[in-house]
């Protein structure tokens, strides 16, 4: 398959997922023209991989594509982010990225997020290897999880999820997706320090 004919897919998945403008999306990605897009599109519509209605993907277009799912809070971001989520983007063709809500930010960190769960969607949405950021479920993760349908789902090294409750969760909607721990060679970075050095910074000027 031509890399833009995965992109198209890719697009096409993110379109569908997120509401988003599918020829925007692509715009913002590749130089080519509307004709040159619409012409691929029929191309994969005749070898199956998209439906007639031109926005979703057939069963076989959709298993072409390796979808990655990471989540986190994200009110800071700082290197070990970063590291990580390009490493989540590299097991696959597109990442999806969770941010949590507000009252989840709250239950995991033990106090408020300095930024706004739209605000911090915002934040990782500007990501370069972000394709779509969502925001989370408060009352049921897998909720997300099956919206999103991934073959892997990404844990950061400070995580608190365990692989077994990520893999029965799964189990329960149907879904067959391998949980990849990831590492960040800085693993003393985290959002709290940050804030607490900044802050400690702050008061002894």
């Amino acid at each position: 398959m031509e890399p833009s004919e995965k992109l198209i897919l890719s697009s096409l998945y993110v379109s569908q997922i997120g509401g988003i403008d599918l020829i925007e999306l692509i715009s913002k990605k590749t130089s080519l023209t509307l004709d040159e897009i619409n012409s691929k599109i029929d191309n994969l519509i005749k070898n199956q991989l998209i439906n007639k209605d031109r926005t979703t993907l057939t069963e076989l277009g959709r298993n072409s594509l390796r979808i990655v799912l990471a989540g986190g809070v994200f009110d800071i971001i700082h290197p070990g982010h970063i590291h990580t989520l390009n490493a989540a983007k590299a097991l696959g063709d597109v990442l999806v990225v969770v941010v949590a809500t507000d009252n989840t930010a709250v239950k995991m960190k033990k106090r408020r997020p300095l930024h706004s769960q739209e605000q911090r969607q915002e934040l990782v949405k500007s990501l370069s290897m972000v394709d779509l950021c969502l925001i989370g479920q408060e009352d049921d993760i897998f909720k997300t999880v099956n919206h999103v349908r991934p073959q892997i789902i990404a844990l950061g090294y400070d995580q608190i999820h365990q692989e077994k409750f990520i893999v029965d969760g799964c189990k329960k909607i149907d879904l067959d997706a391998i949980v990849a721990r990831l590492q960040s060679p800085i693993p003393e970075s985290s959002s709290s320090k940050i804030e607490k050095e900044y802050g400690e910074a702050i008061h002894g000027i």
